[in-house]
């Protein structure tokens, strides 16, 4: 008769998870103090880059609104002197041009306005009156801070929007049908008020009436002084020499466009320096993650010899106290680093709405920083673990006694 050979029994997956989730269920107040410091390092990680890309976008968004890809067109100077004008072809032309996004214009008028019709017609306060079409705010990034943009109905009608500080200097502290101006000779209701733009000082000192009222009541000629185009940032190096040719084929050199690449090197220059801070930032915080999932780990095993002794002598084999303590290694680290995660948007969203900024939070912290605290964390446990499995019963048990 032939002893039966004994098989170690198997641990499946259900297993480990309830033999690693024993480990830290047996000492709740450790593994939620070790859990708790992965969180925190992991919500500082995730904070930081959330917080660092919300600025970035804020950042992106002012760079932006300074023209990054914004380019203007104004006529030049001909070589007796004389002024010469823009075709009134220019704006179709130009936005028919291969990488331009939007295209707008004004266009300068002899007109003036007043508060009343009783100020002298010398004292122009330096307002100007321009010819403009109603798709200008979309183009140049304008706020109307009280009523209303011209429309393409108001724009056919004596109406008028008012820049920030041409607003101010006629006394003008809201939009409405009771609130008039003196215009080139006649009566304009005043539609809407501008915010004060950083970006072009024409809008804060102006006064706008739409392209057909300008044409039909203040004798525009319909020429295009200044045209604002709008192209994709991949596109405007190769844009802007094409410009000139495009606004006016007969005499490109008449035409003057400006150059935006300065402030585009700058954006790009801020935006690669924020990504490197970030990486590095990111780096160091899931660091902080794994020591402390190593350190928690190494201490559970010096505190559990008479327990892995136990199981030692009862059958348990290396693999599966290896396996019980990676697990716990694993899980902890998931805890912890769900929790940083969430932990970490809600700092980002808490300061970014302080700021009055738009919350960003890039998915790559997020994933990416849960997928590396559990890597990291199963590495950190798999010297803690070895060293467990590596226990004999009699080292163990005699070691905890």
């Amino acid at each position: 008769m032939t002893a039966a050979r004994l098989v170690p029994s198997r641990l499946g997956p259900a297993d480990v998870l309830r033999v690693g989730g024993f480990g830290l269920r047996s000492r709740p107040l450790r593994a939620f103090l070790s859990a708790l410091g992965i969180a925190i390092g992991i919500a500082a990680m995730v904070g930081v880059v959330g917080i660092s890309a919300s600025s970035a976008h804020e950042l992106d968004r002012r760079l932006s609104a300074y023209g990054t890809n914004l380019l203007t067109v104004t006529p030049g100077q001909s070589l007796p002197g004389e002024s010469v004008h823009l075709p009134d072809t220019a704006i179709t032309m130009i936005g028919a041009m291969p990488g331009v996004d939007t295209v707008s214009a004004l266009g300068r008028t002899d007109a003036h306005v007043y508060r009343n019709d009783h100020i002298p017609v010398e004292q122009t306060g330096g307002i100007s009156v321009y010819a403009a079409r109603v798709d200008l705010p979309a183009v140049v990034g304008a706020r109307v801070t009280a009523g209303a943009w011209l429309t393409e109905a108001t724009a056919r009608y004596p109406a008028v929007v008012l820049g920030w500080t041409a607003a101010k200097q006629l006394a003008v502290f809201r939009a409405g049908p009771d609130e008039l101006v003196w215009l080139g000779g006649r009566w304009f209701t005043v539609v809407g008020i501008l915010a004060a733009d950083e970006l072009i000082a024409d809008l804060d000192y102006g006064a706008f009436v739409g392209w057909p009222a300008a044409q039909g009541e203040l004798s525009f000629d319909g020429h295009p002084t200044t045209i604002y185009t709008r192209a994709s940032e991949d596109s405007v190096l190769a844009v802007q020499p094409l410009l000139g040719a495009t606004a006016n084929p007969e005499n490109p050199g008449d035409v003057n466009v400006s150059r935006p690449s300065d402030v585009l090197s700058v954006k790009q220059a801020a935006r690669e320096t924020l990504q490197a801070l970030l990486l590095g930032l990111g780096a160091v915080a899931l660091l902080v993650g794994g020591v402390g999932v190593a350190n928690t780990m190494v201490i559970s095993v010096l505190e559990r010899r008479a327990e892995i002794g136990l199981r030692r002598s009862l059958g348990a084999t290396r693999a599966q106290i290896r396996t019980q303590f990676l697990a716990e290694a694993l899980l902890l680290a998931l805890l912890g680093g769900a929790g940083g995660v969430v932990l970490g948007i809600g700092i980002t969203a808490a300061f970014a709405t302080y700021q009055a900024w738009t919350t960003v939070v890039p998915a790559w912290a997020m994933v990416g920083g849960l997928v590396a605290t559990v890597l990291i964390g199963g590495l950190a446990g798999f010297y803690p673990a070895m060293r467990a499995a590596h226990m004999s019963p009699t080292e163990a048990l005699a070691r905890s006694s």
